[in-house]
């Protein structure tokens, strides 16, 4: 005869269809006690004991004949029934020699621990956790239970919580056989994450794009049903998997949330404010979540697929509560890719956390009271504080969700990710800015959660995995970390130009040497009359706060930024080109107006190299190699590569290799190349010379161009002269090919015109080059039109 309860160490790999998903995954974690995993203590009611209370209460044939009547389109009456069934579980007797049973093993268990035991009480159903389905939400779990008749009471709570309204229809929607559908009862030892500890998820990838090259983590203070529920913004971190396990330090990306509560027991749970200080440290160290992803990963090992971790720490430690196969991307065909991009500029109303990175749009209908959910229509736009697993079936049937809370691993993020659907959550106001009826597109697909007003115009691009062989290499032009996951999944040979700029602008947004002289600028803020300096000392307390040292803010950011991009497309090579902004645009950044002269043509004036080693700007130009050798030796991202603009001279190409050397960035040390942007006409003539100094080339068309043609890009009056296909050009990078190669080195091309011309693009693999970096929106179709070419070659 099968068990009616087994405690966690007793489950083994025969008993999956006896204890359930959650419990037989508990069991299955106990076998990792070697490395370090820690799972709290505790027992499971098996299926055996669902089936003794049907039948010992004389229950059963009733909950399954309502059950048969049950239409999950009729959600009223489904809601009706549902209810109908519970009320069987909570007036039955509880049968005598379960409930004897049930106290035996808790009290055995509260036995080890000290007399502030406290248990956990969650549902584990046959059904649950498969790969196929996630069940978010749609069984209930109690926490703190403390007394024998409140776990009774509990555990009637869970056999009632099976045929709740909305499990009911998530597993009829999903054809789930109800014969197949049993219930285990985990009774666990809570640990105590609100005193002073933390909590939270975690997944062997990125739950956006797929991306499983990261360890993505949420986490909050105390216990963790607020982040689940959806109720406050958690902190996040990305661990970069494949240089963690070299003994690296990869935290590549963290963003602090909002963490505006906590939930602790005070004689039951309550929820607390947490102190302004508090929400602004982040709830675990780096060092708390390199050990998070390090057992994630051995984890997901075990497990031989995709894992989506719960985990809880208090003043002993990490404990592994849950793990569960990952159900969103292990289900996905691998054959294609599906970009989506908006074709319509529009007015922004809201942003937010993106949730997948797709686009919908329709009417918006707003609700404040989940009892008003039953007005929702097909094809609208859900707008709510928070989604709850009562609605998941107008969910199905919505264009997209937003939400006013919630992270990446709340309610509303799991379902919209399972049904793919376009959702947007964290937006704090939504349910103010947005009026039912509105018109509305919610855009996933930038990076950036955004909510423009009216229906906008967007396309779908379908990728296939398989690329067409080239010997020329088909390298990405990248800029946006945010989108840098999505765009590898495009086939790709690396990134021949990385931009900064945009983590300069975006992410910092102040002028470096700002940072570098803050205590100055603090001091001038008192007694000067310029009340723009007060402005700018203000602005950067806000957007450096919690670093004391401000251009350890710029360092940590930039570093993160270029981390995640070369992370994306590792072990490629990733060029990333050193900071090549104008006079006019550093001066635009918060403090510029301090340090950057006027130019009547900052497009030839001080910009790229020059500014690397001018004493000037030197202290600058320090933070980006920091930034540089931050990511590549402690993150461990050795594929990035420096190159070096706008470099007029071989002279000025030695003097950068020599600054770059007094910040730590040594040519040749740990495999660290240095290119040179080909871009002004003496790179060419002096190509040679210019081979002498650095590891290759890639050529700049825009600069180039201009510089041949002797034009302004950015004057309209000549642009109709502006062409890269210009006769003077191309002869010029013909001839820089030919001498690149004759020295040995490799040359590619970052510049726009192969983007926008293919008959260009065929004409630079008739020169040979080596490389051509492309936009991420036309990679695909320039790499076949390269492919014909070079079979044309070769025929």
């Amino acid at each position: 005869m099968n068990p009616l309860i087994l405690f966690f160490e007793q489950i083994s790999d025969k008993y999956y269809d006896l204890v359930g998903g959650k419990a037989f995954s508990l069991g299955k974690l106990q076998s990792l006690s070697s490395y370090n995993i820690k799972v709290p203590e505790g027992f499971v009611l098996t299926t055996e004991f669902y089936r003794a209370f049907l039948d010992l209460t004389g229950i059963k044939k009733q909950v399954y004949d309502i059950f048969k009547t049950i239409d999950i389109t009729k959600i009223f009456d489904m809601e009706q029934k549902a209810e109908e069934i519970r009320a069987l579980f909570f007036q039955a007797k509880f049968p005598d020699e379960l409930r004897c049973l049930v106290i035996k093993s808790f009290r055995e268990l509260k036995a080890r621990f000290r007399d502030d035991f406290m248990a956990a009480v969650r549902s584990s159903a046959t059904t649950e956790d498969l790969e196929v389905a996630s069940f978010a939400g749609q069984f209930d779990t109690f926490l703190c239970v403390r007394e024998e008749d409140e776990l009774i009471g509990r555990i009637r709570g869970c056999l009632a919580g099976l045929f709740n309204a909305r499990a009911i229809s998530y597993r009829v929607g999903r054809k789930i056989p109800e014969e197949s559908v049993l219930l285990g009862i985990i009774v666990q030892r809570m640990v105590r994450a609100d005193k002073g500890g933390a909590s939270g998820v975690m997944f062997s990838l990125d739950t956006e794009t797929g991306f499983d090259k990261v360890v993505y983590i949420n986490s909050i203070y105390g216990f963790g049903e607020l982040l689940v529920g959806g109720k406050v913004n958690p902190d996040q971190f990305y661990v970069f998997k494949p240089t963690l396990l070299q003994g690296k330090r990869p935290v590549i990306d963290k963003k602090c949330g909002l963490k505006q509560e906590k939930l602790i027991y005070d004689g039951g749970l309550v929820r607390e404010q947490v102190p302004v200080f508090d929400r602004e440290q982040f709830s675990i160290s780096d060092e708390e979540a390199l050990e998070l992803a390090r057992q994630c990963i051995i984890i997901e090992e075990t497990y031989g697929r995709y894992v989506d971790v719960e985990w809880v720490k208090d003043e002993n430690g990490i404990y592994i509560v849950q793990a569960r196969p990952e159900t969103i991307h292990a289900k996905k065909e691998a054959s294609e890719n599906e970009i989506y991009e908006l074709k319509q500029e529009g007015e922004i109303i809201l942003t937010g956390e993106p949730v997948g990175a797709k686009i919908g749009s329709g009417k918006a209908r707003v609700v404040l009271d989940k009892k008003d959910i039953i007005h929702f229509q097909k094809g609208e736009v859900l707008v709510t504080t928070m989604t709850d697993p009562d609605m998941e079936p107008q969910m199905k049937i919505a264009s997209a969700v937003v939400t006013e809370r919630g992270g990446r691993t709340c309610h509303a993020a799991i379902i919209c990710r399972e049904l793919g659907i376009p959702c947007i959550i964290g937006t704090g106001n939504a349910t103010q800015v947005i009026n039912t009826g509105d018109e509305i597109t919610v855009d996933c697909s930038s990076g950036t959660g955004r909510v423009f007003k009216g229906l906008l115009k967007y396309n779908c691009q379908k990728i296939p995995v398989k690329k067409d062989q080239t010997h020329t290499k088909i390298m990405m032009n990248v800029g946006t970390p945010e989108k840098a996951f999505q765009h590898c999944r495009i086939p790709n040979d690396g990134v021949g130009l990385a931009r900064i700029e945009f983590i300069i602008s975006s992410a910092i947004g102040i002028h470096p040497l700002a940072l570098v002289n803050f205590q100055e600028l603090k001091e001038k803020a008192i007694s000067s009359d310029d009340p723009r300096i007060a402005d700018t000392v203000i602005k950067i307390e806000q957007r450096a706060k919690g670093y004391t040292d401000k251009t350890h803010f710029f360092i940590n950011t930039l570093a993160r930024g270029i981390s995640r991009i070369a992370a994306a497309f590792w072990p490629n090579d990733v060029i990333v080109r050193l900071s090549d902004f104008k006079t006019n645009e550093y001066g635009s950044l918060i403090g510029g107006f301090l340090y950057e002269p006027n130019e009547s043509n900052p497009m030839i004036g001080w910009r790229g190299a020059s500014r690397y080693y001018d004493p000037k700007f030197k202290p600058a130009f320090a933070l980006e190699c920091f930034a540089i050798k931050k990511a590549r030796d402690e993150f461990g991202l050795t594929n990035i590569k420096v190159m070096i603009p706008f470099c007029r001279t071989p002279e000025e190409g030695r003097k950068v290799i020599k600054t770059m050397v007094e910040f730590g960035l040594r040519q040749g040390e740990n495999d660290l190349e240095v290119y040179v942007m080909c871009e002004i006409p003496s790179n060419v003539i002096l190509a040679e010379e210019f081979a002498e100094i650095f590891d290759g080339f890639s050529i700049g068309s825009n600069d180039l161009t201009q510089l041949t043609l002797g034009l302004d890009r950015d004057s309209e009056l000549v642009a109709h002269i502006y062409d890269e296909r210009n006769a003077a050009v191309k002869a010029l990078l013909r001839e820089v090919v030919e001498k690149v190669h004759k020295k040995g080195k490799k040359i590619g091309i970052c510049g726009q015109a192969p983007s926008d011309f293919p008959d260009f693009a065929e004409f630079l693999v008739e020169c040979g080059i080596d490389s051509i970096s492309l936009n991420p929106d036309t990679v695909l179709k320039t790499r076949q039109i390269i492919a014909k070419k070079e079979a044309q070659h070769n025929s």
